[in-house]
C-alpha cells in the first residue's frame, strides 16, 4: 500500500471515534474536509472586529439575484494592508515600505517562505496546473458566465474552488471550522511571529500534499486561530488583491450583517472578503460561515439555506465530503443541491448517484472509480460503478483530488440541469 495513504489512514482513524461520539449515526465519519456532524454552530466572534467603511449592515446578497457581486468600495489603505499581511502569512515578499517589510528579515520567516515556494510550486506541477488545464477544457460553458459557486463541507479550502471555477462571482463556503482572526504580527516578539506561521504551515501540510484537509488536524490546528489567515494564504498564494474584509453574522431572516458582540441573538457567525484576481477590474467576495449543515443544524438554523437560495444559477462543488449526504441525516442540503445548482462538480464523497434523476441531469464522469479508500469501504456504490464500466470513453484525470488523490486513482462527475 501507498505510503502517504499509509500514513493518511493512520491519522485520520480516530476521526471514526470522533464522529461516533458526535452523531448518531455510528458509520458517519466526521469530514475531512469540513465536518458535517452535529456540532452546534460555533456562535463567537472574534476579538476584533472589523466594520465596513460605512459601518451598516452589509446588503442582502437576495437584492442580487444575478451573478454579479454588489459594488464594493476600495480603502486602499486597508486593502493594502490586507493584502500584504496576506503576502506575509503565504511567504510572499511584501512592499517594502510596510511594517511587515522588517518581520520578513527574520530567519524564520526566510525558512517559512522557503518552504511556502517549493511546497507550491510541487503543487502547482503535479495539481494545480492540470486542474485549471482541465477546467478551461471540460468546464468552459460553465466557466464562460460568471457564476456563484456553492461549496458546502469546504472548511477553509479556497484554493480548489477558485481553481476549478477562477470566474466565481462569489464563493459561499461553509465548516465547522470558527472563523477565527487576522493574526497580530507588528506587535509581536519573534517566537510568537515564529509560532504563528508555524501553526498555519501545520494546518496546510495535508492540502499541500493531499489535496484536502483532514478533520482531526483542523480540529487542532484551527480551534483557535479558524479559517481566516488560510483563507488569506490562499488568496495570496492564488495573485489575488484583497480590498476588505469584513466579520459578520447570519440573521434569522437570511441577510447578513457586521459582526456584533454586543448582540445576545445567536447568529451563524462568517467573514466576508472581497478580492479582485490580478489584471481583473470586477470584484468577487468569499462567505465563509461557521455552521452545522445536518438536518438538525439546518432545523435550528434555516436562515442559512435561506442566504443560499439568495444566489442564482448556483454551481455546486463537492470534494473531499466524508460521504456525509450518503446519510439521511444531510438530506435537507442534499435536497437543496440536487435541486437548486445549475450544475455540480464532485468526487464520490458527495452526493451518490442514485439520487441524480436522470430525466432532469446531465452526467458526465472522469477519471476512475473502483471503491473508496479502506476507511469509507461502506460507502461503495455499485450504481456508480456500474455507470463507469459501461459508459465508453470516459476521459482520464492527469491529476489525483479528492481522498483517491494518486494519478489514475480518482473520479469526478459533472452534473448539468436539463
Amino acid at each position: 500500500m501507498n505510503k502517504k495513504l499509509i500514513h493518511i489512514l493512520t491519522a485520520t482513524i480516530p476521526l471514526v471515534f470522533f464522529a461516533q461520539a458526535c452523531t448518531t449515526t455510528p458509520e458517519t465519519p466526521a469530514n475531512s474536509n469540513q465536518t458535517g456532524n452535529n456540532t452546534k454552530v460555533d456562535s463567537k466572534t472574534p476579538e476584533k472586529t472589523p466594520t465596513s467603511t460605512d459601518n451598516k449592515s452589509t446588503a442582502n446578497p437576495k437584492s442580487e439575484k444575478t451573478t454579479t457581486p454588489a459594488a464594493v468600495k476600495e480603502n486602499p489603505e486597508k486593502s493594502a494592508k490586507l493584502t500584504n499581511m496576506a503576502k506575509f502569512l503565504a511567504g510572499i515578499k511584501v512592499d517594502a515600505n510596510t511594517p511587515l517589510a522588517a518581520e520578513q528579515k527574520t530567519q524564520a520567516w526566510k525558512v517559512y517562505a522557503d518552504y511556502f515556494d517549493n511546497s507550491w510550486k510541487d503543487l502547482d506541477k503535479k495539481q494545480l496546473a492540470k486542474i485549471r488545464t482541465w477546467s478551461e477544457q471540460e468546464l468552459k460553458s460553465i466557466n464562460e458566465t460568471p457564476h456563484p459557486i456553492f461549496y458546502p463541507f469546504s472548511g477553509p479550502d479556497f484554493l480548489y474552488a477558485y481553481s476549478f471555477f477562477p470566474n466565481g462571482t462569489n464563493y459561499i463556503m461553509a465548516g465547522l471550522e470558527p472563523v477565527g482572526s487576522i493574526p497580530e504580527i507588528e506587535k509581536k516578539s519573534d517566537g510568537e511571529i515564529d509560532r504563528k506561521l508555524q501553526g498555519i504551515q501545520n494546518s496546510l501540510n495535508a492540502i499541500l500534499n493531499y489535496s484536502f484537509f483532514r478533520t482531526n488536524d483542523m480540529k487542532v490546528d484551527l480551534s483557535e486561530k479558524g479559517v481566516v489567515p488560510i483563507l488569506l494564504v490562499f488568496l495570496a498564494r492564488t495573485n489575488n488583491k484583497i480590498l476588505d474584509l469584513q466579520y459578520i453574522q447570519l440573521k434569522k431572516d437570511g441577510t447578513i450583517q457586521v459582526a456584533d458582540k454586543g448582540n445576545k441573538e445567536k447568529l451563524i457567525p462568517g467573514v466576508k472578503i472581497d478580492f479582485v484576481p490580478a489584471g481583473k477590474t470586477e470584484p468577487r467576495t468569499i462567505y465563509y460561515f461557521s455552521g452545522d449543515l445536518s438536518d438538525d443544524g439546518l432545523k435550528k438554523t434555516p436562515e442559512y439555506i435561506k442566504f443560499v437560495q439568495g444566489f442564482d444559477k448556483r454551481i455546486t462543488y463537492l470534494k473531499a465530503a466524508s460521504y456525509l449526504m450518503h446519510n439521511e441525516e444531510f438530506s435537507k442540503i442534499r435536497n437543496l443541491i440536487t435541486s437548486e445548482s445549475a450544475a455540480l462538480l464532485q468526487d464520490d464523497s458527495g452526493i451518490p448517484l442514485k439520487f441524480f434523476d436522470a430525466k432532469k441531469w446531465n452526467l458526465n464522469f472522469y477519471g476512475n472509480y473502483t471503491q473508496p479508500i479502506a476507511l469509507f469501504s461502506a460507502r461503495y456504490q455499485p450504481d456508480l460503478r456500474k455507470a463507469y464500466q459501461g459508459t465508453k470513453d470516459i476521459k482520464p484525470l492527469n491529476f489525483g483530488i479528492g481522498y483517491q488523490y494518486e494519478v489514475n486513482a480518482s473520479n469526478l462527475m459533472l452534473g448539468t440541469h436539463k
